[in-house]
């Protein structure tokens, strides 16, 4: 597939200076995004704005975030969706920064969290302040499974398949744990992600695309590919019988666990999302987004094959009906192929075609008829 959505790699500002768009979303009028964007020399990230082609950073203090400009003095911002939510790294702490009232809920996940994770043996950070804006965690000391998947130097590939190894018994005894009665209660509180929800979710991502893409001549292979894609997922989550809910983290990759210095323990990252789901949510999230960074040549296929194969036992632990793990996969790499970032639609739909079978293209005809 030859069409890439017109977002480009990097923007030049108004004073000369390059940025690289590191993380883009659609804006409400269809060619319009939001970014978060890095350049050389300048610590931390930004976020910005591409209208009508023009490239315009947002302000440091985001009127959208008013406590943002406070926040930020403590540290570096790392994390900054326009208006929307951003990432301060301070001095012995993280602080995390929403829309006017927006922390709440977030807040609550986290105190949810801590009562299900309990002394087990996977660890959250912890909040220290909150408000109905602004939640800080203390930090969790080591480095990411993303990153140490990279590091061929201090990390041996024997290290590496250790690590995912004790991720794997470590999440299966999480999730497959008996509750006593104050995490059942803390398991109850938490949102239902269903198959519906999921459905409606990826619903949300492909009218998008189509809202910014869906009219242009050139993007026509592209959007038949998407729609019929649609029609297949939506087929693949509703149509055959889910599993049973159990505790989800809701945006699990490799970057969001941290092995933790000096210690047997693993560390979990952003508890925004957590609910009740499908085993299979996390696991497929993970799975694909390992396979993602081995097609991108970000993570070399000895490694992935490691990793993936403690997913698929974690997996087979936790009793995942292959139909189920596999219905989820598919929408991650349709969910990823609408992202706008340039490469993502075409990497996403060869996964998918590679996947099918009969190809989905075909099946959809057939819905239209």
């Amino acid at each position: 597939m030859s069409w890439l959505p017109p977002l480009p790699k990097s923007a030049v500002d108004d004073s000369g200076r390059t940025w690289q768009v590191r993380r883009a979303w659609p804006d409400r009028t269809p060619g319009d995004y939001k970014l978060e964007v890095t350049s050389t020399g300048e610590p931390g990230v930004r976020a910005a704005h591409l209208r009508s082609g023009h490239f315009e950073l947002v302000p440091r203090d985001d009127p959208g975030l008013p406590a943002l400009v406070v926040e930020a003095r403590h540290g570096e911002i790392i994390a900054h969706r326009p208006h929307t939510r951003a990432v301060v790294r301070a001095e012995g702490c993280y602080i995390k920064i929403f829309r006017p009232g927006e922390a709440t809920v977030p807040a609550e996940r986290c105190s949810q969290t801590e009562i299900l994770l309990g002394s087990g043996p996977l660890r959250a950070p912890r909040v220290t302040r909150s408000s109905t804006d602004v939640i800080v965690f203390s930090p969790i000391h080591g480095r990411t499974l993303g990153e140490l998947g990279k590091d061929h130097a201090t990390v041996s590939a024997a290290a590496f398949a250790l690590l995912w190894e004790h991720w794997s018994l470590a999440w299966t005894a999480q999730v497959g744990a008996f509750h006593g009665p104050d995490r059942l209660s803390a398991l109850a509180a938490l949102p239902v992600h269903s198959p519906d929800v999921e459905a409606a979710d990826l619903r949300r991502w492909v009218n998008r695309w189509l809202r910014h893409y869906g009219d242009l001549p050139e993007a026509s292979s592209a959007r038949d590919a998407l729609c019929a894609w649609a029609g297949y997922v939506a087929e693949e989550l509703l149509g055959t019988v889910p599993d049973p809910l159990v505790w989800a983290h809701g945006d699990l990759h490799d970057k969001q666990i941290i092995a933790i210095d000096g210690a047997s323990a693993l560390g979990l990252l952003d508890f925004d999302d957590t609910a009740r789901a499908e085993a299979a949510l996390d696991l497929a999230n993970l799975d694909v987004h390992l396979e993602f960074l081995v097609r991108q040549n970000r993570l070399t296929p000895a490694r992935y094959r490691t990793a993936h194969r403690h997913v698929v036992a974690a997996a087979d632990r936790l009793e995942v009906s292959p139909d189920r793990f596999r219905a989820y996969s598919d929408a991650v790499w349709l969910r990823l192929a609408c992202s706008p970032l340039p490469g993502r639609l075409s990497l996403a739909l060869a996964a998918l075609e590679e996947r099918a079978s009969p190809p989905p293209v075909r099946r959809a005809e057939e819905l239209m008829t």
